[in-house]
């Protein structure tokens, strides 16, 4: 150690954690930077398994806070709600941002160490189906792929039991137009979210009178927002696997590219979207 170099303990650092939590301990890094075991040989599959690995883990984040926002919504604590909201759609701007590094890997490079994935898929995160499942898109044929992990199967069935948080503002939208006693459409369980007449018309209700239903419009903005987000997430997947892997059916045994662009047609607040022509 060299007097010119500069020493943070100086100026009352702690520089030793023998007997303290230190950052590693706290985040847990022995474990976490122990898990990126390449099957290969490959120098680019290591990119490939932190860039998903790192995207679950932004996923936890995002069902973290969907759930928290839930709960705030349906006890009225709506400034709660939009922070939580902002923060899910700032979640999926920083996913779409990690195609562009995933981007760097040619196909060259994918065909190195493609055949050591075998058939596991981006299309089995059990995160990303809860993603969805929570916020409306409700596919029951795809618990399929997670029946070998019986807590996951039954965490998302639970999820499919119980209305979706679209259906939960659906019915604050309604209550709070029409009072207690509304008429609220029933909670679309067990299947994707499908246009309602009568939801449109009450969102087109708020469209038309801002200023009087302020807090609704601001909460069908912010998921307006987030489905933004979602969708362009969606879409940089679908070029991304295109730019490496053309038309080639997925690891998985999908049509790949075709399977998902067949998923950028999912709306999933579609009345929130379907009004703006209207207005």
């Amino acid at each position: 150690m060299t007097e010119s170099a500069y020493n943070p303990g100086s100026e009352g650092a702690r520089m030793s954690f023998a007997d303290a939590m230190s950052y590693g301990d706290y985040l847990c890094l022995d474990g976490l930077l122990s898990q990126q075991k390449p099957l290969s040989g490959a120098h680019d599959e290591m990119l490939f398994i932190i860039q998903h690995q790192t995207s679950e883990l932004w996923m936890k984040l995002a069902i973290h806070e969907m759930a928290a926002a839930r709960e705030a919504m349906n006890a009225g604590r709506m400034p709660h709600v939009f922070k939580m909201l902002a923060r899910v759609s700032r979640i999926f701007e920083q996913l779409n941002n990690a195609w562009d590094v995933l981007r760097t890997m040619t196909p060259a490079d994918y065909t190195r160490f493609r055949e050591a994935l075998g058939p596991s898929s981006g299309f089995q995160s059990y995160q990303y189906r809860m993603i969805e499942y929570i916020l409306g898109n409700r596919n029951p044929n795809m618990l399929k792929p997670h029946e070998h992990v019986p807590e996951v199967q039954a965490m998302l069935q639970a999820e499919l039991a119980r209305p979706s948080f679209y259906d939960d503002v659906i019915r604050l939208l309604f209550t709070t137009i029409d009072g207690p006693d509304a008429e609220i459409p029933a909670p679309q369980l067990g299947q994707p979210h499908q246009p309602v007449e009568a939801v449109q018309e009450k969102w087109t209700q708020v469209y038309q009178d801002v200023d009087r239903w302020w807090t609704l419009y601001e909460l069908g903005e912010k998921l307006v927002d987030l489905e933004d987000y979602f969708r362009r997430w969606r879409f940089n997947h679908v070029t991304t696997v295109e730019r490496v892997i053309g038309f080639k059916r997925g690891t998985g045994g999908t049509s790949g590219v075709q399977y998902l662009r067949r998923m950028l047609e999912v709306e999933l607040f579609p009345e929130l979207w379907h009004l703006r022509g209207g207005l």
